[in-house]
């Protein structure tokens, strides 16, 4: 199912870029990710598994998509996220439980007190 999602994802906002730039055909794409077009075609279709996280952070940047979402919609997460959980396991697993429900907005308001450092 990830796969699925990740790929459908990837291609329909490859096309969207390619109505624009000829840069984002799928073998001129596929060259600008490190990819073989056939490799990228399968992942695109379902055929294949995502790739791993470096490659779709690549595939994020060049499409202007935040990582963290192409990585959720691959079924992974980035490597630095179980560290930084390991670290204070408790109270991390309390916070996303938490924040779980919340609206958007509300998690905006907490990460814009987290970044000024308003607490």
């Amino acid at each position: 199912m990830a796969q699925s999602k990740f790929g459908k994802r990837v291609r329909a906002l490859r096309e969207k870029r390619l109505k624009e730039d000829r840069a984002y055909s799928l073998r001129r794409f596929a060259a600008r990710v490190g990819m073989s077009p056939t490799y990228l075609s399968k992942v695109e279709r379902g055929d294949l598994p995502p790739p791993g996280e470096e490659k779709i952070k690549t595939i994020a940047k060049e499409l202007g998509q935040d990582p963290d979402e192409l990585l959720a919609l691959a079924g992974k997460v980035a490597s630095d996220i179980p560290a930084i959980i390991r670290q204070k396991p408790a109270q991390m697993a309390r916070l996303i439980r938490r924040m779980r429900g919340m609206k958007e907005e509300q998690l905006e308001k907490i990460f814009r007190i987290v970044e000024d450092g308003d607490w």
